[in-house]
């Protein structure tokens, strides 16, 4: 009471103050909820914001496919590195760099004169040991020998028989033949050339189909199947994609890279993959009816992932949804929605939980039909590389 007495002119700025401050308010409200919430039906609302302008899209279901992806190594259908039986001297070559061959066919002669000399000298024991038994035979007819001389001659002949099998064995070992059908190496031998069995001649390749081997996520085991097709593409042949099928899946699963061995088959008539190729490999798995909705729909808030859902009275509802792939501008969701709602597709920044909004465009069409097409060609982005 004493600072009232003592200081009238401050209380009465205070109060005067305190007049002029109601009064500018009492004046502009009426202003503020006629610009934000206008008549019914205009889709504001008193004393908030005006309503923001967005499109919809609907929520439906649609195909889609996972693409895995991975890298693989190209290898021939069979492969080995020519070598000789035996230590000697080359004494004929019958092939050149790069030849093809066929199965059975000619590629080197090692020097065989001893063993062609043991050759007829095995052939002429033979031959020999033949005429004794048919001498002790008809003496046997007429009862002149007897029985274990019979069998004495006989064993002769099956001894002289193997050990001339045993000469053409050894001159076989000096006649090296491909052992199968494809494309030889590089020579590295001459004639005159003392080889040994440690000494790698040429390489032989058959790449008329192409292994190919890579690996797949263990989360994806229970989709892989033999048959499955891949599309495989190499940096030495761009926008080229070769064509083939699972022929064997692994029967162990890395427990460090968490992957299955994944073997392939393509066809190379043509000769254009060589073993050892590096080749980016793609498979389409787990074709399913689900639904998808467009990307920018999704709104991500503290690891969680929310969309806002527009009623039938144009009120936006944020709806926290589980997603599964993705794909350039689709995602699948898993959870949270149904078929038939209508979510914010464009303009979600603007867009406040419980806020009404006003739309732009009348989504008729499905977005997630023409995705179903596109991702029997494209796949999902849930790619597995390994």
């Amino acid at each position: 009471m004493q600072f009232i007495s003592r200081h009238p002119l401050v209380i009465f700025f205070l109060a005067a103050l305190i007049a002029l401050s109601y009064g500018v308010y009492t004046k502009l409200q009426p202003a503020a909820g006629n610009a934000t919430g206008g008549p019914p039906g205009m889709g504001g609302r008193p004393g908030g914001m005006a309503a923001p302008s967005v499109t919809v899209a609907l929520v439906e279901r649609g195909s889609f496919i996972d693409r895995v992806e991975s890298v693989g190594t190209a290898q021939a259908n069979e492969s080995v590195t020519i070598t000789p039986k035996v230590s000697d001297i080359v004494t004929r070559l019958h092939f050149s760099d790069g030849d093809y061959v066929e199965k059975g066919d000619l590629l080197v002669e090692l020097t065989n004169t001893a063993e062609t000399a043991r050759l007829s000298e095995a052939q002429t024991a033979l031959d020999d040991a033949r005429r004794q038994l048919e001498r002790v035979k008809q003496l046997s007819a007429n009862n002149l020998v007897s029985q274990s001389d019979l069998d004495d001659a006989e064993s002769r002949v099956e001894t002289a028989s193997a050990r001339l099998e045993g000469v053409v064995a050894n001159m076989r070992d000096r006649v090296i033949v491909a052992p199968f059908s494809g494309v030889l190496g590089f020579r590295n031998i001459s004639e005159g050339t003392m080889v040994t069995p440690n000494t790698a001649i040429t390489t032989l390749d058959d790449i008329s189909t192409i292994k190919l081997d890579f690996n797949v996520a263990e989360s994806f085991l229970a989709q892989l199947q033999s048959g499955l097709q891949i599309n495989a593409n190499s940096i030495v042949y761009p926008g080229r994609t070769f064509t083939g099928d699972v022929q064997v899946i692994g029967s162990r699963v890395d427990e460090a890279t968490r992957s299955v061995p994944v073997r392939a088959l393509i066809d190379n008539p043509d000769g254009d993959l060589r073993p050892g190729m590096l080749l980016t490999v793609g498979m389409m798995l787990n074709e399913r009816d689900t639904i998808v909705i467009p990307e920018q729909a999704v709104v991500p808030a503290q690891g969680r992932q929310y969309v806002f859902v527009v009623d039938e009275e144009n009120t936006a509802r944020r709806v926290e949804v589980t997603l599964g792939a993705r794909r350039p501008g689709i995602v699948e969701v898993l959870s949270g929605l149904v078929p038939g709602q209508r979510v914010v597709a464009e303009g979600v920044a603007q867009v406040r939980p419980g806020q009404p909004v006003r739309i732009l465009n009348n989504p008729t069409s499905s977005t997630s039909s023409s995705a179903g097409d596109s991702s029997r060609t494209s796949g999902s982005d849930s790619n597995n590389r390994t």
